[in-house]
């Protein structure tokens, strides 16, 4: 019920948002009847990819409504010449040729990708055909990371009753380091806050609390928290705190006495993709948490990988948590 509640009201504040939003893959049925419900809901306005004359007689065959979704064929686009040439531009250094940026910007993922970085289009989702592998060159590669972060990575909204937790990064880096681990957190703090509305209090996760072990694996975190608190003063984050005194207020009170966060964190991130996915799937299967994501976060605009096996809801969801960060 608490997740029900928080993504109606993210998609409620996507809606007064906005924002509009390319999806390519218009050939996956699932594609088309999420492109229906976001504009029948006013969620976003939806530019779909694809052959026109195609995609409109699978709508009609499949009795989805596409009034109010304009529809793009990236091969017969006015932008395609544009797009192109920038893209070429991105990655002449690695020997791409004219012929082969043309090519690769007539795949739907591609051209959503170019829609974004050129802002004709506030955020992106697919995946339900593409590889994630697939998804993150296109994003990477076209719309870039954000000024000042170092990687793309991924979170966690964790959903119990009356709280929200924010996990990462869960997904998608084995082993960052300091700096990247910093830029982890800042990026989970920033998209918690627009999602949830919540201030975010930062625990970076080892198995030491403030010099109770000392290893190798523990400088490392205490090496980003540092990293953290000279990027952005703004945010409240400590570290290192293990589990039990980040979340729990007795605990974290013995263990880190005037600390801005032991005891009430809300965005906790792992020292590695290891503790990560198995932290996480814990909370889900045991904890009884419910997990939505994950999550891409660290590239300059929304550009989003949905798992090949999402259902229509899952992709209104993304869309609209999308939206709700662009």
């Amino acid at each position: 019920m608490q997740e029900i509640l928080l993504l109606k009201n993210i998609r409620d504040k996507a809606s007064a948002a906005r924002k509009t939003l390319v999806l390519p893959e218009s050939h996956d049925e699932r594609v088309l009847r999420a492109a229906e419900m976001l504009t029948k809901e006013k969620t976003a306005t939806v530019i779909t990819l694809g052959n026109e004359e195609k995609i409109r007689l699978d709508a009609e065959n499949l009795k989805i409504n596409l009034t109010g979704i304009r529809v793009i064929d990236p091969v017969k686009s006015e932008k395609l010449s544009d797009f192109t040439n920038i893209f070429y531009n991105l990655r002449k250094h690695k020997g791409i040729t004219i012929g082969q940026a043309k090519e690769t910007i007539t795949r739907d993922i591609f051209f959503a990708a170019m829609m974004v970085r050129e802002g004709l289009a506030h955020a992106s989702v697919s995946g339900s055909f593409a590889t994630t592998a697939d998804v993150t060159r296109a994003g990477i590669f076209c719309v870039g990371l954000e000024q000042g972060i170092s990687i793309l990575s991924s979170f966690f909204l964790m959903v119990y009753p009356g709280k929200v937790y924010s996990f990462a990064d869960c997904a998608v880096n084995p082993n960052p380091d300091s700096s990247q681990l910093a830029d982890i957190a800042i990026s989970t703090a920033d998209n918690h806050k627009k999602l949830t509305g919540e201030e975010p209090y930062i625990a970076m996760l080892s198995f030491s609390t403030k010099g109770s072990a000392e290893h190798e694996l523990i400088d490392k975190v205490r090496q980003a928290t540092k990293l953290v608190q000279d990027k952005r003063s703004d945010l409240k984050v400590d570290g290192e705190l293990q589990f039990d005194a980040a979340i729990v207020e007795s605990i974290g009170k013995k263990k880190s006495p005037g600390s801005p966060v032991a005891g009430r964190a809300n965005v906790l991130v792992f020292p590695d993709l290891n503790a990560g996915n198995i932290g996480y799937k814990i909370a889900q299967r045991l904890g009884g948490a419910e997990a939505i994501g994950p999550i891409n976060q660290g590239l300059k605009k929304p550009f989003f990988d949905l798992s090949r096996g999402c259902s229509v809801e899952d992709i209104v969801n993304t869309a609209a948590i999308a939206c709700l960060m662009s």
